[in-house]
């Protein structure tokens, strides 16, 4: 597989460029390795959380972001707008996921007094009581799929570079294509 794609690559590298571009960027070997590297991992990481959770919770990984988030959050309420824009998902996708949440009893929904149009997000005390059960795996499964695996100079490493990449796609300016606007 990985010939077929450096194939592909460097028939691509050949290619002219158009009139108006100068040439294109392509990542070096190195790179390449790191970004493959980095996809896998991700990838599998985010599958092996999900199927722990689905099988112990019932519920996908992003649901349980959402909960930890409430949990997490003053009161145990956040508006609608906010817990999207915390967990960078599209406002019509935290609906349906809240939705969900709702008829587990989880969350409830309730209206903003100060915003005719706004809603808040609530925990409620069996979603408190999901999360007390199900938290201490969930930590288990991380800490053997990630901590378990690094030295503590690469985990200071890993949470850095994380950093540096979460704060460089964080979109600054106003008029920004965020999904939690969509």
């Amino acid at each position: 597989m990985f010939k077929e794609v450096r194939r592909t690559v460097e028939h691509m590298k050949r290619a002219p460029a158009s009139a108006d571009a100068g040439p294109p960027r392509w990542l070096t070997d190195e790179e390449q390795r790191v970004w493959r590297a980095y996809i896998e991992a991700s990838t599998l990481l985010e599958d092996h959380l999900d199927r722990q959770l689905q099988r112990d919770a019932g519920m996908p990984h992003v649901y349980y972001g959402l909960l930890v988030k409430l949990a997490e959050a003053p009161s145990r309420r956040l508006r609608m707008t906010e817990l999207a824009m915390s967990a960078k998902i599209t406002r019509s996708r935290l609906s349906h996921a809240v939705a969900r949440l709702e008829k587990s009893g989880w969350v409830r929904r309730e209206d903003c007094p100060s915003d005719k149009r706004g809603q808040f997000a609530v925990l409620t005390e069996k979603g408190q009581e999901v999360m007390r059960r199900h938290a201490p795996g969930h930590v288990e499964a991380v800490g053997q799929a990630v901590f378990d695996r690094l030295t503590p100079e690469h985990q200071k490493s890993l949470g850095e570079i994380m950093g540096i990449l979460a704060e460089a796609l964080q979109p600054s300016e106003p008029a920004a294509d965020l999904p939690w606007l969509r």
